[in-house]
């Protein structure tokens, strides 16, 4: 699909990667075409999936979680089905927002917010105690955040 994106296309997905909100008409006038052409190429990202879906960001602190966790977890056994059981296992617990598998080091970085301490601790113990595939957890936790951002380059 990278390849069949144009010039409009792009300016579509920059513009809404800074404001879903827009409406289409709103959305046409910052992308220069006119709104029929405007929805035309959105319906059509949204149904190559490069647009996977629109949501609305929001201040974590002001919802009372001020402790950003950033988790490595490396575990036991690596195969297939482990990590398949172990990433749907903390995909499942509502505080973290992402998780990714990666390679070299640990097997898993994932990131957390949460109420206070105390409610790290109790997610940790509920969700690495527990579970016997889980060799090693090292936590990081954030003092400030420099950038968050889901725009990626178009």
């Amino acid at each position: 699909m990278a390849d069949d994106l144009d010039d409009l296309d792009l300016r579509i997905l920059r513009v809404l990667q800074e404001d879903a909100s827009l409406s289409n008409v709103e959305l046409a006038q910052r992308v220069f075409a006119s709104a029929p052409t405007t929805m035309r190429r959105l319906r059509r990202l949204r149904e190559a999936g490069v647009i996977v879906r629109e949501v609305a960001m929001l201040d974590q602190g002001k919802l009372g979680r001020s402790v950003t966790a950033i988790i490595e977890v490396s575990l036991d056994r690596q195969a297939a089905e482990d990590c398949d059981a172990f990433e749907a296992h903390i995909c499942a617990e509502p505080t973290v927002t992402q998780c990714y598998r990666v390679s070299p080091g640990p097997d898993f970085v994932v990131i957390a917010e949460l109420a206070d301490m105390s409610a790290y601790d109790a997610f940790a113990r509920r969700l690495f105690s527990g579970t016997h595939n889980v060799r090693n957890v090292r936590t990081f936790f954030s003092t400030k955040r420099g950038k968050f951002a889901v725009n990626a380059p178009v």
